[in-house]
């Protein structure tokens, strides 16, 4: 298991005028297999620090370190086979004219296994699909079923570290749990380390160990979820963001 420390990490698009400062001075650490969850509203910038960390914006600064070890701008195969990732929306992150087998034995070959055949059944199982979904393709299959065909491809290189983006958020109601009791057995079974962005506290208390408030770019409070179970945050702008949840859930009931 691995350890994910992040220090000071600014992340910005456009130069001179155009610049905008979508992450300031975030810093936390994820212990080896803990979850950590990044939660505010939209545009708080808590999925732009999961796409810096795993090298889809290429404009930060600041320091990220896995189990001590300092990530470079340019990351390598070394890294992937530690660090995957899970989207938001399983419509757009798998193609349309690739099957599962495909998108499972490309990943697998490209990280360098050999035994592919028995790898791509076995991953299939892992996420609870079974082998008859081998050479199906993505519209043959609901949100939830690509969902875990995403999964399984984050998960074929082996990874310690998960970075999850919203991974229930575009799934029906009734599909959504289903997936978060898949990610929780998952990461009991393989020792994984999360980091889970999300918009829905109560995703977080019930994935998470502890919980990162983010607003216009900047953490404002780390907690336990204990301390947030407990309504018991420090900053006005959590205890604001966990009367609204609450009162939603209310709403719903």
């Amino acid at each position: 298991m691995k350890s994910l420390s992040v220090r000071n990490l600014n992340v910005w698009f456009g130069e001179d005028r155009n610049r905008v400062d979508a992450v300031r001075a975030a810093s936390f650490d994820v212990p080896s297999g803990g979850s950590f969850g990044l939660v505010g509203e939209s545009g708080s910038g808590k999925s732009t620090i999961l796409r810096a960390i795993t090298g889809l914006v290429p404009t930060w600064s600041g320091e990220i370190e896995i189990d001590g070890a300092h990530v470079a701008h340019k990351r390598g195969r070394e890294f992937y086979k530690l660090v995957q990732m899970v989207f938001q929306d399983p419509y757009a992150s798998l193609h349309p004219r690739h099957s599962v087998d495909h998108v499972l034995s490309e990943t697998l070959h490209l990280h360098g296994f050999q035994d592919i055949d028995t790898r791509v059944n076995n991953l299939l199982d892992d996420v609870g699909l079974g082998r008859s979904f081998r050479f199906r393709y993505p519209h043959q299959l609901s949100g939830g079923q690509r969902q875990r065909v995403a999964i399984a491809r984050a998960l074929a290189p082996e990874p310690e570290i998960l970075l999850l983006d919203e991974p229930t958020s575009a799934l029906d109601v009734s599909v959504q749990a289903e997936i978060l009791n898949l990610l929780s057995d998952l990461r009991a079974e393989h020792k994984l380390t999360f980091v889970m962005v999300s918009h829905d506290l109560s995703v977080v208390g019930h994935m998470c160990d502890s919980v990162a408030v983010m607003r216009d770019g900047e953490i404002v409070e780390i907690l336990s979820v204990e301390k947030m179970r407990r309504m018991e945050p420090d900053s006005a702008y959590t205890k604001h963001l966990l009367d609204v949840s609450l009162n939603y859930a209310s709403a719903q009931a």
